[in-house]
């Protein structure tokens, strides 16, 4: 299985969640739902911590999940979700070794 999982944790300023969001929803939604080599993609709010979001995107491989933070918006993406971070996102990276109803 060649697939490519990843893990993306931020944690906002107090009440900037909702804020974060929109910065995703400005740059990156359309793409991610564009992109064929994203074969799942959650944007979640955490349920435990009101100013958490956790993204989990499943990409048919460890390139097409990267192609992300090549697109030419990136820099300005990072840097509008920065100001609004509490501080430094946690990020993993991980390889299935099964995924449910996939061949």
């Amino acid at each position: 299985m060649s697939k490519s999982a990843t893990f993306v944790r931020h944690k906002a300023k107090p009440g900037r969640r909702d804020d974060v969001r929109r910065v995703w929803e400005k740059y990156a939604r359309a793409y991610v739902g564009g992109n064929d080599g994203q074969l799942t993609y959650y944007y979640c709010y955490d349920d435990n911590d009101p100013d958490t979001v956790i993204v989990f995107q499943l990409a048919t491989d460890q390139a097409s999940g990267q192609e992300f933070v090549n697109q030419p918006w990136f820099a300005d993406y990072q840097r509008e979700t920065a100001a609004l971070l509490a501080g430094p996102s946690e990020i993993r990276t991980a390889t299935p070794q099964w995924v449910k109803g996939a061949a």
